[in-house]
């Protein structure tokens, strides 16, 4: 019989509060910013989900999950995330694995 074991890693369930100060930000550009603050982290940092609260859009964009939760949060909670970039207090949110 298979054995299911939890993995773990060394870090714990972070969120990076940033103010970006562009009136001209677009998804690109935060996206940009989000992963130069990932990588300084860890160089290995690798994004999961992303969500707009200035448009909408978010990634990926298909519903997973179920409950009403937002499918960016089901699809990076699922695989582990355990780093959040919360750009404009969630204008752009990216969601990031250290390894």
């Amino acid at each position: 019989m298979a054995e299911l074991r939890a993995t773990s890693n060394e870090y714990t369930l972070d969120t990076v509060a940033m103010n970006v100060e562009n009136a001209d930000l677009d998804l690109a550009t935060a996206r940009d910013i989000a992963k130069a603050k990932a990588r300084d982290m860890d160089r290995n940092a690798m994004m999961l989900s992303y969500h707009s609260g200035k448009t909408g859009e978010f990634w990926p964009n298909y519903e997973c999950g179920g409950g009403g939760r937002p499918p960016w949060i089901v699809f990076a909670e699922a695989r582990g995330y355990n780093l959040k970039i919360d750009i404009n207090d969630g204008e752009y949110e990216f969601f990031y694995l250290r390894f």
